[in-house]
């Protein structure tokens, strides 16, 4: 599709799986790249500014603070990585392998990024939307590549497929993320579990959601804090599409 952009080109070093998304997002009359109270912004629709970040939700946290401030809507743009194929070639380019990967993100693993921006969750004019996609990671063999892939560097990440979008459109819906069996109070050992997830995604989804007025530390077992949900927070419910 093609897209209008704006007076700043900011495409240069974008990488593939940013740019996929984006074209993924746009619809008719998109402005794309298009500069907004002295920020360039990936998609604006009307007064709505979509901001697609594929890593590192920190580093927009000033640019999305002041915009909100300044009273636009803005709406955030999460990939998780739903499937992942991990993709071997060599330096020509030519597939080695083709493996899929184990790992996997789930809704809850979102916390992870949104910690950065745990203060402006509860914005009434900020929106979510956490995209899982399938994507291909391409990767190549290098002398110096980090040992942890035992060599074996990321080239790049190419998406596959949109596989869901879970609308966040309240902080309420975001709150809906804990899971409905979810007995109270609850440590984050035992929200951990009923999650399926690590304890330190359950500590930083507690955090959002104790910093958003979702829920509420109510004391101490042992050692453990012990939180409750804020009654005016139960309402909500996390929307697809």
């Amino acid at each position: 599709m093609a897209i209008a952009t704006g007076p700043w080109i900011g495409t240069l070093r974008e990488r593939p799986l940013h740019a996929a998304l984006k074209r993924w997002y746009a619809l008719p009359g998109d402005r794309a790249e298009h500069a907004v109270d002295g920020y360039v912004i990936d998609l604006v629709r009307g007064d709505l500014l979509i901001e697609i970040q594929t890593r590192n939700v920190s580093s927009m946290r000033r640019k999305v603070e002041t915009l909100l401030g300044r009273g636009h809507r803005v709406r955030v743009v999460l990939p998780l990585l739903a499937q992942v194929s991990i993709v071997r070639v060599d330096d020509d380019g030519v597939l080695l392998g083709r493996r899929r990967s184990p790992r996997h993100q789930r809704p809850c693993d979102a916390f992870a990024e949104l910690v950065s921006i745990a203060r402006l969750l509860d914005h009434p004019r900020l929106e979510l939307d956490l995209v899982a996609v399938e994507i291909d990671e391409l990767r190549r063999h290098v002398p110096d590549g980090p040992w942890r892939r035992r060599g074996w560097r990321v080239l790049e990440r190419r998406l596959v497929t949109v596989v869901d979008v879970l609308a966040i459109r309240s902080f309420a819906d975001l709150a809906a993320l804990l899971p409905g069996d979810l007995a109270e109070p609850f440590t984050t050992a035992e929200l951990a579990t009923r999650l399926g997830s690590s304890h330190r995604v359950a500590q930083q989804m507690t955090y959002c959601l104790r910093v958003g007025g979702a829920i509420a530390p109510l004391g101490k077992r042992r050692q453990a804090v012990e939180y409750a949900r804020v009654p005016s927070a139960r309402s909500g419910r996390a929307r697809r599409g």
